[in-house]
């Protein structure tokens, strides 16, 4: 699994915007619980986020959506991807699969 952080904490109003890394750290720690493997890329101010055992994490040194788009080239398919960008979905390898944030935020919800 791919994830758009940034599009995924960006995704509830739960004042994530106030500390984006917290935010984002957050998340990595949920994304650990999903029993598959994980990569999440993340960007701008969540870029020096601590690493978190059990997620590989891709550290966009410029455009996250550039990022995520190399990283599933990279990866190939099977593929899913976790965002809710039209733009980077366009870009994503045919037969990707795609979920909003909204599918991922409900998995890790149900535990």
């Amino acid at each position: 699994m791919l994830v758009d952080v940034a599009n995924v904490v960006g995704s509830r109003p739960d004042g994530w915007w106030r500390d984006r890394a917290g935010a984002s750290s957050r998340l990595l720690t949920r994304l650990v619980t999903l029993d598959r493997d994980v990569v999440a890329v993340v960007e701008g101010r969540a870029r020096d986020v601590p690493d978190v055992p059990g997620v590989r994490l891709v550290r966009a040194a410029g455009s996250g959506d550039d990022a995520l788009a190399a990283e599933a080239a990279r990866l190939g398919t099977p593929l899913v991807v976790v965002t809710a960008d039209r733009g980077l979905r366009a870009r994503l390898p045919a037969g990707t699969t795609v979920h909003g944030p909204g599918w991922l935020l409900d998995l890790l919800d149900r535990g």
